[in-house]
């Protein structure tokens, strides 16, 4: 995978001056560690799940001359076509590689520069020997190659081949006569031939990696509100152990307009990443800008009708007459009423502690229940309801499931007399956790978007949750 623009050159020569960070993140941004393992993982599957092998193989085999023969490599103007081994070689017709073992990866970070990846293979040929019949010979072969990490001109994460190279190993004689002279005849054929033939494979392999660090790049849906736009912020930077990726995920309405709430001051300061382990993440901001999005959709407001409670939550005149009489001015007993709910702001979310809350700002209306209609409140309410969040990851998604903790009102306008309102709040908690929290729920049901990075599933990620931020961290 050679690029093609001279920017791809220029982000890799200004990437290799980068140092790690030091554990701070930006307010903004998504924070994704990949564990060496996990890059690993990435190029053995490219090599047993995809086709990379067989089509190396097709292209070599589809050499009708072989690398060996008249026409081949030792034949007339070839690598050895002069000398008194010339007529000994000529005996042997049609040597071609017909099988390639699954390589064995061995992986290792360069700071500042990519990676060294090594390819441990076994390469097959057959042919016609010298004296006749069927010739099979195996040869094992060490592919070393220097790859280094930089950012496309798509803003992608990106390995580019720098240098390639083959150690030829022991050769064995699986079947046939081969006399000794032409050990070393094959051998050098070899070392010729198995670059321009294995090299190709790593080329290959990055290819679907960069496919896979590509999906960095992504327009993830939010259901009905809008998406969630992953970019790379700044050029990757690289360790011992991990690639560190600076994600800024950039959030649009269903109108496509990008959403900016504000954002908290602090940057967030990063736990350390413990070997063989992977990362992601998840600031305030992408809390924050999800709760902004269902109170600007008006999806956080709700009528709560005696319909909607059950039958030990009564919504009466006479359960409010109980409370606080005061309120009910001349309303007869047993009439229903109605709750009406608005949020006029955007709630706030908490992450301290290792506990996530949220705070919704409220205005209640308190009425008489008339289908056919719209009766005058009875009274309004300013409150605040107090959430807390559970947090749980699946493959693709940070989960959010609300409980509620508490209600605060404080009586604004009363039609009648004013009254101590936090003698409602036990009534009007029980009827919020019986129709208000089960409506954010199903609302909360779109989750956070995590980025897609190298296929890494936090399905079973152990979470954490920071000051400011959410951390998600598994093992590779």
């Amino acid at each position: 995978v050679q690029p093609t623009m001279p920017r791809v050159w220029s982000l890799l020569l200004l990437w290799g001056l980068v140092t790690p960070c030091q554990g701070l993140l930006e307010t903004v941004g998504t924070l994704a560690r990949i564990d060496k393992d996990e890059l690993g993982k990435a190029i053995q599957n490219s090599l047993v799940g995809g086709p990379i092998l067989q089509n190396v193989l097709g292209t070599v085999t589809s050499v009708n001359q072989g690398l060996l023969g008249s026409k081949g490599l030792l034949g007339g103007g070839g690598l050895l076509s002069y000398g008194g081994i010339f007529r000994v070689v000529q005996e042997l017709s049609g040597l071609k590689v017909d099988e390639l073992t699954l390589p064995k990866i061995s992986l290792k970070l360069l700071p500042a520069f990519g990676v060294q990846l090594s390819l441990h293979t076994k390469v097959g040929l057959h042919g016609s020997g010298p004296l006749g019949g069927l010739l099979q010979l195996a040869a094992e072969v060490n592919v070393s190659s220097r790859v280094a990490l930089g950012m496309s001109s798509r803003g992608t994460p990106i390995l580019v081949l720098k240098r390639c190279s083959t150690l030829l190993g022991h050769i064995s004689l699986l079947s046939g006569l081969l006399p000794a002279p032409l050990f070393g005849v094959v051998e050098q054929m070899l070392f010729k031939v198995l670059p321009g033939l294995l090299c190709p494979v790593v080329d290959s392999v990055l290819g679907v990696v960069n496919e896979l660090l590509g999906a960095v790049l992504s327009l993830v849906p939010l259901g009905t509100l809008g998406s969630v736009e992953f970019t790379l912020a700044t050029l990757p930077l690289i360790s011992n152990q991990y690639i560190e990726l600076d994600i800024n995920p950039i959030v649009k309405n269903v109108a496509g307009d990008i959403i900016d709430f504000p954002k908290h001051p602090v940057p967030v300061k990063v736990p350390p990443k413990e070997d063989h382990t992977s990362q992601v993440t998840v600031p305030l901001y992408l809390f924050n800008t999800v709760f902004g999005l269902l109170q600007t959709s008006g999806t956080l407001d709700i009528d709560i009708t005696p319909e909607l409670v059950p039958s030990n939550v009564p919504l009466t005149t006479t359960h409010l007459a109980a409370l606080v009489p005061e309120a009910l001015g001349r309303l007869p007993p047993g009439q229903h009423l109605v709750l009406l709910l608005r949020v006029k702001e955007a709630p706030s979310v908490t992450l301290q502690n290792k506990k996530a809350t949220v705070s919704i700002p409220a205005n209640i209306h308190v009425l008489p229940y008339v289908p056919q209609g719209t009766p005058e409140a009875l009274f309004e309410l300013n409150g605040v309801v107090t959430l807390s969040a559970q947090l749980a990851a699946s493959a693709t998604k940070l989960h959010i499931s609300l409980s509620l903790e508490r209600l605060n009102v404080k009586l604004t306008s009363s039609f009648s007399h004013a009254f101590d309102a936090s003698h409602l709040e036990e009534w009007l908690s029980d009827a919020i956790r019986a129709a208000y929290v089960p409506k954010l729920n199903v609302a909360l049901d779109v989750g956070i978007p995590l980025p897609k990075i190298l296929n890494v599933n936090f399905a079973n990620s152990v979470l954490e949750i920071i000051d400011n931020a959410v951390v998600l961290t598994v093992v590779s």
